[in-house]
């Protein structure tokens, strides 16, 4: 697949319906459409690389959500604004909030996925913050209930998620068990819009493991995909990461050779945390 950036696509409601007009058609289809097509858009906006606007999107559904009071809504861009924090590596202590109130809605409202959503990435904040056999036992009951409800939906990234959580507790063998599964899964459903990071978190736990030669296979996979996609959000991580291992092993001029293009694509989003590491890398290869 490839990200594509339908940035019309949220206008298509007219502005001039009445707030009870719109709250009347968000109870009818479940959650209201521009809320939904304009969380989409953001997370389109991420993934191609366009990091502020996406931010400023999300705002924009974030406040629609609130503002109309729509639960389902709610939780849905609530859903989107974890994803968008994970995938730009904002800290794990300031993402923790967010994957609360999400679970914390769908206890309150019945809705039984955004409460294991929730209770998933919250594990796996845990899990990066030290607690790991804490954050796990969370995310595994967590995934257990979506698959016993269907919810198939990012099965790839939240086993993504397990895999940095089993690395994270010293355990990278049993993390690629969570990846291969992953890969069944995308297989089998082509679900494969975050199929760079799965194998930009195996060359991580390949690296842990010691196996370098096939960690930079894995990072060369996700970066060929990333590029494949038009996915310049996944381009950057992915290369950051080669980029560490070939710098620890005394490539440094390949390491910038690599990194320094696509960080300079970028023309925006420079306080996060991804760009900020590529940056502070190149620095250090200079």
């Amino acid at each position: 697949m490839r990200f594509s950036a339908k940035r019309s696509a949220y206008s298509d409601m007219p502005s001039s319906l009445s707030q009870s007009a719109i709250c009347c058609m968000a109870v009818k289809l479940a959650f209201d459409s521009l809320t939904l097509n304009v969380s989409y858009l953001s997370l389109s906006l991420l993934y191609l690389g366009y990091i502020d606007q996406a931010r400023s999107r999300r705002d924009e559904a974030l406040s629609r959500s609130r503002c109309l009071a729509h639960a389902s809504s709610l939780a849905l861009t609530l859903f989107f604004a974890l994803m968008g924090g994970l995938h730009t590596q904002l800290a794990p202590a300031l993402i923790l909030p967010q994957a609360e109130e999400l679970g914390a809605l769908g206890a309150e409202h019945g809705f039984p996925i955004y409460e294991a959503i929730g209770a998933a990435v919250r594990g796996w904040c845990l899990s990066m913050l030290g607690r790991t056999q804490e954050g796990l036992a969370l995310q595994i009951k967590a995934m257990a209930t979506c698959r016993a409800a269907g919810a198939l939906l990012a099965s790839s990234m939240y086993l993504a998620m397990l895999a940095e959580s089993y690395g994270a507790a010293g355990d990278p063998d049993e993390g690629l068990l969570q990846l291969d599964e992953a890969k069944r899964h995308m297989d089998a459903t082509r679900e494969r819009w975050c199929e760079a990071d799965v194998h930009r978190v195996r060359g991580q736990l390949l690296v842990a493991g010691g196996d370098l030669t096939a960690a930079e296979a894995s990072f060369q996979q996700a970066v060929a995909i990333a590029r494949g996609q038009n996915a310049k959000l996944w381009e950057l991580r992915t290369a950051t990461s080669l980029a560490c291992l070939w710098r620890d092993q005394g490539k440094r001029t390949e390491a910038h050779d690599l990194l320094a293009p696509i960080y300079g694509w970028f023309t925006e989003g420079f306080d996060t945390p991804v760009l900020q590491d590529a940056k502070a890398l190149l620095d250090q290869l200079a």
